[in-house]
């Protein structure tokens, strides 16, 4: 499998495949919502867009970066989410770098949306669909954020079926400047465990796939078998 590892910036066409990577926090919110109970993700183009959509469906959830804010059930924090009852709801999530990397690739035949919580359930994937070529979307500080970059060199690892030693990668993204400014407060709408949670490989068993529905990007867990028979596909 070919890889290529890109800034929303670079991205001048659809990919074939997209994994578009947000490790500190938006898509390892996602995961924890899934988690939860949710029962999809809609990823909206703005907070306007989400408030409008969670004017119209009062029953969904809506969620953002930063601090609480009036409309907003949640903030984009998987230590605040974690005890969250989300069974059966739909979440609209805004965030400031991982929704919008996804919705570049809104057009892509296949999209995946992944943090190092689902490492390797994305990698099973990936391997299942023996993909010629994989772009992965590097959300962070304009395709430079370590721990984004780590996380996907990390996955792309795995899904060529590779080993790979993943507290290098986790290290790297430990030591990012996401993981500092999570760490001492700069950032806001923080949970003192985000950190953490956000560098827990594997937590869960399903990768998490994004696709247009009704004009909607709508992020979907995918359950993956722990053990994949590559000579049977």
């Amino acid at each position: 499998m070919g890889a290529r590892f890109v800034g929303i910036a670079e991205l001048a066409e659809a990919p074939s495949v997209a994994v578009v990577v947000d490790v500190m926090r938006a898509f390892t919110v996602a995961a924890w919502a899934f988690a939860r109970g949710a029962e999809k993700i809609v990823l909206s183009e703005s907070l306007g867009d989400a408030l409008a959509l969670k004017t119209r469906h009062p029953h969904w959830a809506a969620l953002k970066d930063g601090p609480p804010a009036a409309g907003f059930d949640m903030v984009n924090s998987p230590g605040m989410l974690r005890a969250a009852d989300l069974r059966g709801r739909t979440v609209v999530q805004k965030t400031t770098a991982g929704t919008v990397g996804a919705l570049a690739v809104k057009d892509a035949p296949l999209v995946l949306c992944a943090s190092f919580v689902v490492a390797e359930a994305t990698a099973r994937f990936l391997r299942t669909r023996k993909s010629d070529s994989v772009t992965f979307v590097v959300t962070g500080e304009d395709g430079q954020a370590d721990e984004d970059l780590a996380c996907a060199e990390y996955i792309a690892c795995r899904s060529a079926d590779a080993q790979a030693d993943a507290s290098v990668f986790l290290r790297r993204a430990a030591e990012s400047r996401a993981a500092a400014e999570l760490a001492q407060g700069v950032r806001q709408g923080v949970h003192p465990d985000d950190v953490a949670l956000c560098l827990e490989l594997d937590r869960f068993p399903f990768a998490m796939v994004a696709a247009l529905e009704d004009s909607l990007m709508v992020l979907r867990p995918h359950s993956v078998p722990a053990q994949v028979d590559d000579a049977g596909l």
